[in-house]
């Protein structure tokens, strides 16, 4: 399983022989699955601009959180604050305004288009509907992400901040949810002692994986900080970059 952000590219450069990695690890006779907490792109948008990458990849064999958000929110009312651009995936949710049965909060991107979906007013709405009984649910609850500008701040200080006021706490329906990882196992027909997460973000990847018995890599790219004593999990691996995981797989006989 490989993460995509600061996995494969950062800000949509990518990382230096990310390309190759995966067509070596298909070449080996691995089955693949791309995870990601990007909440800013529709899943067909993400896939071709992975492809884009020179990497080998079909659209149902990228997993993202609203596709999982619209499995698990199905047939509700739901009060989404999301980028624009995902809410063709949250098929099968009724996008409301008001009297929601649910709030689901997305992630930040670099555009000013986060000014409008984390709004005071926005955020005033879904406070409101919270109060009056709306279940409170995330796509992710990262703190920050990795851009080319440096580290931003992502939508996971709004998702605590909600839950803050309300005393209600968030579902997380991305990474590092256990469920999430399970839905990346059961489409991959693989059990966790056999499977492993390659990532970047030693909480949402590492913390996650590791949680259900995966092996983990860690990659000194993108959120990667050389920090080991303030992580809150420890992977198997820390490795440069997705160019080194081939041969580290190989030479554990997986």
């Amino acid at each position: 399983m490989l993460d995509l952000d600061g996995v494969l590219h950062i800000s949509g450069k990518p990382i230096e022989g990310g390309a190759r990695a995966v067509q070596r690890l298909r070449e080996a006779g691995h089955r693949l699955r791309f995870l990601t907490n990007n909440t800013t792109h529709s899943r067909s948008q993400l896939a071709k601009a992975i492809r884009g990458f020179g990497i080998e990849l079909d659209d149902d064999e990228l997993q993202t959180t609203p596709v999982a958000a619209a499995r698990a929110l199905n047939g509700r009312r739901v009060l989404a604050l999301t980028m624009p651009a995902i809410r063709d995936d949250l098929e099968g949710v009724e996008l409301v305004g008001d009297t929601a049965d649910a709030v689901l909060l997305g992630g930040a991107d670099e555009t000013a288009e986060t000014n409008r979906v984390f709004s005071y007013m926005n955020l005033g709405r879904a406070f409101a509907e919270l109060e009056a009984g709306a279940g409170l649910y995330c796509l992710h609850k990262n703190p920050w992400w990795q851009t080319s500008r440096g580290p931003l701040l992502d939508a996971g200080a709004f998702v605590v901040g909600l839950e803050y006021a309300t005393g209600t706490m968030a579902t997380v329906l991305g990474k590092p949810s256990a469920s999430y990882f399970e839905a990346a196992l059961e489409a991959l027909d693989a059990d966790p002692e056999h499977a492993w997460m390659v990532g970047d973000d030693v909480d949402a990847d590492i913390g996650g994986a590791a949680a259900l018995g995966m092996h983990t890599i860690l990659v000194r790219t993108g959120k990667f900080r050389d920090d080991a004593g303030a992580w809150s999990a420890q992977p198997e691996a820390v490795v440069d970059s997705i160019a080194d995981v081939p041969d580290l797989v190989k030479r554990a006989g997986s």
